[in-house]
């Protein structure tokens, strides 16, 4: 009777309401944040100088005179993030399986289920898993280094660093574990349940598998852009990003080129690129 009465005490208490709730409220967070940071990420396929400019905007190098903003605005931001990150795994945690056993149990039941929201929730425990450990690992890098992001000193790190591995299979997860998540969310708290749920959660689904889809695809093409770029910057790994001045050559198309060096007198030589004017 005693046991019982402790554990009707356990099943009546809000403490669990209100650790789900915490883990989906921080879920939700990463979640949309990592869908942005995959969109400011994905600016390299424009060109280095997008990619600069956005990082450079990340550092409110708007508010700074000098133009070369604050790097601790990343560095806080980064903070704020991995804060966030550590609090939803240690909530997170208690739902995985703690022993071989308990994963053999699970593993019988979603073969004799064959549910599919079951199969989605085991690759989120796999794919949080080993997110903890290699996102752990950039988060790091990030909170030492918040000054050099740039489209050379990133692209270093993807390639010189030999980082690419580690960011490849990240992606993967991130992706994977953020998508099933927000689904799981919206069907867990009945958001855009509708009238008919069933054909909700067929909706969201759809809406799941592109999103995944899309980042996975954006993700990779980003990487593969920054590995490029690494391989072709591995003679000067190290050398920061400096954006160059675009110039009009004679056919009147953009050039870009280094700026003119200053002569004795303080004015600018001329330029084998720049259209004299005298023509």
């Amino acid at each position: 009777m005693e046991r019982l009465i402790v554990n009707d005490r356990i099943r009546t208490s809000r403490t669990p309401a209100r650790m789900d709730l915490a883990q989906s409220g921080t879920g939700l967070v990463l979640g949309l944040f990592m869908w942005v940071h995959m969109f400011l990420v994905a600016s390299i396929l424009l060109g280095k100088g997008s990619f600069n400019f956005v990082a450079k905007t990340m550092e409110l190098s708007f508010l700074s005179d000098t133009g070369h903003g604050y790097p601790s605005a990343v560095f806080f931001a980064v903070l704020g993030v991995s804060s966030l990150f550590i609090i939803h795994a240690a909530l997170g945690v208690r739902k995985f399986p703690i022993s071989w056993k308990q994963h053999t149990i699970i593993r019988s039941q979603m073969g004799m289920m064959k549910h599919s929201d079951t199969n989605l929730w085991y690759w989120q425990v796999v794919t949080g898993f080993i997110m903890f450990f290699l996102g752990s690992v950039h988060l790091f890098i990030m909170l030492t280094h918040p000054g050099q992001i740039d489209p050379y000193l990133s692209a270093d790190r993807v390639f010189s660093s030999t980082m690419w591995p580690l960011y490849l299979v990240l992606l993967v997860c991130v992706e994977l574990h953020g998508t099933i998540g927000l689904y799981r969310l919206c069907m867990k708290w009945g958001w855009f349940g509708g009238k008919d749920p069933v054909k909700s959660r067929k909706m969201l689904k759809m809406i799941k598998n592109r999103a995944t889809i899309f980042f996975l695809v954006i993700g990779v093409l980003a990487l593969l852009v920054f590995f490029i770029i690494g391989w072709r910057h591995s003679d000067r790994a190290g050398e920061p990003y400096n954006p160059v001045h675009t110039t009009v050559t004679a056919s009147g198309l953009a050039d870009e080129a280094p700026p003119a060096i200053s002569s004795d007198h303080g004015e600018p030589e001329a330029n084998d690129h720049t259209i004299s004017n005298k023509e």
